[in-house]
């Protein structure tokens, strides 16, 4: 008896591999340092409102997320109308490629980037076009500007790039678009802006206000530290966020996530506090890598990069002896998240001795 087949281009479809869970290590510690969340539990405000939302969790939440893109409207002046908010910065991507992208489309991208994104394109039968990222782990947008054809529907930019760190300058930007078409939309993922301290760093809601094909991806799930409750957000031209309306899920952002990301807003002050501690431990890593012999290139995000080449895997189970999950991209390098001081002072302890072992 014949059964349901997939559609074909599903065969080669590659799936998306969480970071793997921390051991627990001779010494009895665990550190997950595979996944980009933040080392910081929610503040007391957002609990405190998550028990309160968590009585009212049999009534579906508002389909619009209307409170939260109220609030980022206030935050940023800007019309609510052109906000959407979803299941995470990734979901609303989808839901991107599903108003815009048709079979046969080409994305553009920069490789290595946020390893969601050959999957996301694919997804939709798009064709996902590679552009290799600069020595130094930054997008090379001249070699992207060069790989639009005819058939190019969307270019995802991804700033601070994950997993290399490197950021898109302004001006970078600027004459990026200058050559672009103005037909081809421009997605720029900002997952990780917060954490960046290169004063020269893009800000995507500058260019959504003065280029109409522009949107703005951003997130709750790092600096906000609300990565379990899966809100993000798009900000773009109210002719793009109408068609976004018509693919999302009805009520796929819980009302916990809507109401958690309202006081996280209102407790910015604080979030970014503890931001810049882990701006500071990251570049404190970074600096001791660099003294041990480690090719790390400068990052302004919440993670750094070792390009350990065909030495990732073993550096990898390195880690996990220790009791320390790091992000495998093989057959390209080690992706490590940077958290508190004692997890990384772990980390760097493996990194030393595997830079001793191999001297």
């Amino acid at each position: 008896m014949p059964l349901p087949e997939m559609r074909s281009y599903l065969l080669g479809f590659p799936d998306y591999q969480p970071g793997r869970e921390a051991p627990v290590g001779p010494d009895g510690n665990s550190y997950k340092l595979s996944s980009n969340e933040s080392p910081n539990r929610p503040s007391p405000a957002v609990l405190d409102i998550l028990a309160q939302a968590a009585r009212r969790a049999n009534r579906y939440p508002e389909i619009t997320g209307r409170p939260l893109r109220e609030a980022l409207a206030r935050r940023w002046s800007i019309s609510s109308d052109d906000i959407v908010v979803g299941p995470g910065s990734v979901a609303i991507l989808r839901q991107i490629m599903q108003a815009f992208v048709g079979e046969g489309d080409e994305v553009i991208f920069a490789w290595r980037s946020f390893e969601a994104y050959p999957g996301t394109v694919q997804s939709v039968g798009g064709a996902a076009i590679r552009v290799p990222l600069t020595p130094s782990g930054r997008h090379d947008l001249k070699m992207m500007a060069a790989a639009v054809t005819a058939r190019t529907k969307m270019v995802l930019l991804c700033s601070p790039n994950n997993p290399t760190g490197g950021v898109i300058h302004t001006a970078e930007l600027e004459a990026f678009l200058e050559r672009l078409p103005t037909h081809i939309l421009v997605v720029v993922d900002e997952a990780y802006r917060e954490y960046s301290n290169d004063p020269e760093t893009l800000d995507g809601l500058d260019f959504y206000r003065k280029r109409p094909n522009v949107v703005v991806l951003r997130t709750f799930s790092k600096a906000y530290g609300l990565a379990g409750l899966r809100i993000g957000f798009a900000v773009a031209a109210r002719r793009i966020t109408d068609a976004l309306r018509k693919t999302a899920i009805p009520f796929g952002v819980s009302s916990l996530a809507i109401e958690a990301g309202v006081v996280a807003l209102d407790n910015e002050d604080l979030l970014m506090a503890e931001v810049a501690q882990i701006v500071e431990e990251r570049d404190r890593v970074r600096e001791r890598l660099i003294t041990l012999g480690y090719a790390v290139p400068v990052s302004a995000a919440n993670c750094l990069w070792l390009p350990l080449g065909n030495a990732s895997a073993e550096f990898t189970e390195r880690c996990r002896s220790a009791g320390i999950a790091v992000r495998l991209l093989a057959p390209d390098g080690v992706r490590v998240t940077v958290a508190e001081k004692d997890a990384n002072d772990a980390f760097l302890l493996v990194a030393e001795q595997s830079a001793a072992a191999h001297a």
